[in-house]
C-alpha cells in the first residue's frame, strides 16, 4: 500500500490530514517527529481504526543532525521493503515561539531552523524515493503576505537573506522579532516549493510541488509557546469573530487537516504544482501567494544560501535539485 511521510501529523491539523489520509485515500503513513511516546499513541490509534500501517519516525527538524538520522531510517525502510516507496511528504511540522531568540544545536534561530532549513534538508536526502506523480506538500501560512490581514499583523523581515535571519541576534545585534521569524520562514517555505517544482519541471520529474495555507486555527499546537492570556483569546469566539472581520483568513482544525490531506492525496490536485492553496471559512481555493513568493531571483538566492545552511555533503542531495 502507497506511504506518506508528514512531519508534525501527531498534533493539530496533522492529526486530522493522517485520519483523512488513512480513512479515504487508504495511505499507510510514516509519522515523523520529536515526540516518540505522543507518535506511537496515535499509531495505535490509526491502526485500530482504520486498518492501515503506520510507521514512527524520530525526527526534530531544528536538527541537521537528526533530520539527517530520520531521513537514513526512512530510506532504510524503504530499502528493507518495511515500506513502500513514498507518494508523498508533507512538511507540516512548525513553531511560532515567544521573546528573545533561542537557537538550535546547529546554530540557528530555531523559528527559522525548525520550520524551513530541517524540512529543506529532508526533502534534499529523500526526494530520490518519492514515487512518480508523488507529492510535496508545504503547510505555508497567510502571514507571509505583507499585503493581506494576516501578513499585516506580524510583518517580513524581507530585508535580510537566509543567513542573515538564521543568525539573527547574535553579536549584539537587534534581533528579527518572532512573529516576523515565522511569517518569514514561511515566505521561505513557499519560495522554497516555488524553486523546487522549477528544478523537479527541468528535471523531467512527474513530482509535484504544492504550497498550502490552513488559514488562522485555533486549537492547535501553534500558540503553545505563547502567553496564557493570548493562547484564550486566541481560541474564543469573539475572537473569531474579531479575524473575520478583519479580513484574516479563518480556518479550522478537522477541515483545514481534510484540505491538507485533499492536496496531497487527491486526483482533483494533481495540477497543483508550483500552486498556493488555501482555506478560508470553510472553502478550500486556489489564490495568488505574495508577490515577494514568485521573485524568481530571490528565490535563487534563497536556495543557493539553504544549501549552504544545511551542509550539503558532496554525496548527499538528489540530481533533481540540481
Amino acid at each position: 500500500m502507497p506511504t506518506i511521510l508528514i512531519t508534525g501529523g501527531h498534533s493539530g491539523i496533522g492529526i486530522e490530514c493522517c485520519k483523512v489520509l488513512a480513512s479515504k485515500y487508504k495511505y499507510n503513513l510514516i509519522l515523523a517527529g520529536r515526540s516518540p511516546e505522543r507518535m506511537e499513541n496515535f499509531a495505535k490509534e490509526l491502526i485500530k481504526s482504520y486498518g492501515i500501517k503506520v510507521s514512527v519516525l524520530a525526527m526534530d527538524t531544528s536538527s541537521l543532525a537528526s533530520v539527517r538520522s530520520g531521513a537514513s531510517n526512512c530510506q532504510k525502510m524503504i530499502d528493507k521493503g518495511e515500506v513502500d516507496k513514498l507518494m508523498a511528504i508533507i512538511c507540516n511540522a512548525g513553531v511560532r515561539l515567544n521573546g528573545a531568540p533561542t537557537y538550535t544545536v546547529d546554530g540557528y534561530e530555531e523559528t527559522l531552523a525548525t520550520n524551513y532549513l530541517g524540512h529543506a534538508l529532508l526533502l534534499e536526502l529523500l526526494v530520490d524515493s518519492i514515487a512518480d506523480n508523488g507529492r510535496i506538500v508545504f503547510t505555508a501560512s497567510g502571514t507571509h503576505d505583507p499585503d493581506t490581514a494576516d501578513g499585516k499583523m506580524m510583518g517580513i523581515a524581507d530585508e535580510y537573506d537566509a543567513v542573515g535571519l538564521a543568525n539573527t541576534g547574535k553579536g549584539g545585534a537587534k534581533p528579527v522579532s518572532r512573529g516576523k521569524l515565522y511569517a518569514t520562514s514561511k515566505l521561505y517555505m513557499i519560495l522554497y516549493a516555488y524553486e523546487l517544482d522549477r528544478h523537479l519541471r527541468n528535471a523531467g520529474s512527474s513530482i509535484l510541488s504544492i504550497a498550502f495555507d490552513p488559514g488562522a486555527t485555533s486549537g492547535t499546537g501553534f500558540l503553545r509557546n505563547m502567553p496564557k492570556p493570548v493562547q484564550w483569546l486566541a481560541g474564543s469566539a469573539f475572537m473569531s469573530w474579531v479575524l473575520k472581520k478583519s479580513g484574516v483568513t479563518i480556518g479550522d482544525i478537522k477541515f483545514s487537516g481534510e484540505c491538507l490531506a485533499r492536496v496531497t492525496a487527491d486526483p482533483e490536485y494533481a495540477n497543483g504544482s508550483g500552486k498556493y492553496f488555501q482555506t478560508n471559512d470553510g472553502e478550500l481555493t486556489e489564490r495568488r501567494s505574495s508577490k515577494l513568493s514568485y521573485d524568481e531571483e530571490r528565490a535563487i538566492k534563497l536556495w543557493k544560501d539553504t544549501k549552504t545552511l544545511i551542509h550539503i555533503q558532496p554525496n548527499e542531495g538528489s540530481l533533481k535539485l540540481r
